[in-house]
């Protein structure tokens, strides 16, 4: 491949004028030694467009000869629903704690963010840990306990979520099919540091309205349960306490997918960095600890049966594998390295025509080459 020196702004050099790596590689190899860079900058102009397969099918299958007890992993976290009913109490205590402090008082504000963006950060990956059924053997009982999880978060979204994220896993970077990539329109409008700001500040916003903009689904008896009970939830709340506990809930929420420590996940673990062609990162930091394991998401998009607390055991069990391809050292500045570094923004995204898009272009490639239609 040809280097395109346009995008360097004058530089000579794939190292010169660019800002530090910002990936780190556990287990350096001769092909990356995590120090220089695998490649040029992406072009800003437009995603990354690959014709490959997404690389968790392979590796899954490599890792599993490799590692044949890899599926003793696999199943069901007893634990989950545990942790699911403390944050659940905690935010419902916190909320109706705060129902005589004004909403615009500093120790509201600081609750909403540190305990309420932390805790309900938390509850948006509990939802993501039993969209998978890893809380229970039966699919019905981890759809109530996400119905459940979702309550605090003061928004119904756990049914529709479910169904969308499926998908990203089955079509992931497929255009049109995986909602968790930005849209043309995003990239448009957003690719400059103000718009990145923007985005990385109302990241929760863009999480919730853009999967119903790219791809409605049909309604199901459990979006109805979802939508009815989070309800009933909102209003008992609000008659019984007033409605600070729930300005207090639905702030928590935004705060957990804005400028939060933990909402650096949802950049970190898709956009492309450094140069590379690798569309998933892992995170291994202590953050893991409030976030359901899910920054070990190469190891989660390769395995999603094996739940949040069998994740590392999954990475030690295969490190040749997981050790030598570069990670993030930081979930936090993931977020200020999205913003202020030109290498990287809404464009930092691997996409793939979809399985229709490719049909109907080949259809159109035949239709071109055949001497009827000619």
């Amino acid at each position: 491949m040809v280097a395109d020196y346009s995008y360097f702004g004058g530089a000579e050099s794939f190292s010169e004028g660019r800002s530090p790596r910002r990936t780190a590689v556990p287990r350096p190899t001769a092909k990356d030694d995590g120090q220089s860079y695998p490649g040029p900058p992406q072009d800003p102009s437009d995603f990354l467009w690959l014709m490959t397969e997404e690389p968790h099918r392979t590796r899954r299958q490599a890792i599993m000869k490799a590692h044949p007890e890899v599926t003793k992993l696999m199943g069901h976290e007893p634990l989950t629903k545990y942790v699911v009913f403390f944050v659940v109490s905690l935010q419902v205590a916190v909320a109706v704690s705060l129902r005589h402090y004004s909403p615009w008082s500093p120790w509201f504000i600081f609750c909403a963010y540190a305990i309420g963006g932390t805790a309900n950060h938390n509850l948006f990956l509990a939802i993501h840990e039993i969209t998978h059924n890893l809380a229970f053997k039966g699919v019905k009982a981890n759809k109530a306990l996400a119905v459940f999880a979702n309550l605090p978060i003061g928004i119904p979204y756990s049914a529709a979520f479910k169904k969308y994220h499926i998908e990203h896993h089955k079509f992931l970077g497929e255009d049109g099919v995986d909602t968790d990539l930005p849209s043309r329109l995003e990239l448009l409008v957003l690719n400059n540091v103000f718009g990145k700001v923007f985005f990385a500040t109302f990241q929760i916003l863009f999480y919730a309205l853009r999967p119903g903009i790219v791809r409605s689904q049909e309604l199901t008896q459990w979006h109805f349960i979802n939508l009815a009970v989070q309800l009933v939830f909102d209003y008992v709340l609000v008659k019984t306490f007033g409605v600070r506990p729930l300005i207090y809930l639905l702030a928590s929420s935004f705060f957990a997918g804005s400028l939060h420590p933990l909402a650096g996940h949802f950049i970190a673990e898709h956009y492309l960095w450094d140069g590379l062609e690798q569309e998933t990162y892992s995170y291994y930091g202590p953050l893991n600890i409030l976030a359901y394991n899910v920054g070990y998401h190469n190891e989660h998009h390769d395995f999603p049966s094996v739940a949040w607390t069998r994740l590392p055991a999954l990475r030690a069990l295969a490190p040749e594998f997981y050790d030598t391809i570069p990670s993030h050292p930081s979930w936090p500045m993931v977020i200020v390295n999205f913003i202020r570094d030109k290498e990287v923004g809404i464009f930092a995204r691997v996409k793939r025509l979809s399985k229709e898009s490719q049909r109907a272009m080949a259809a159109n490639v035949d239709k071109k080459h055949d001497p009827v239609e000619q």
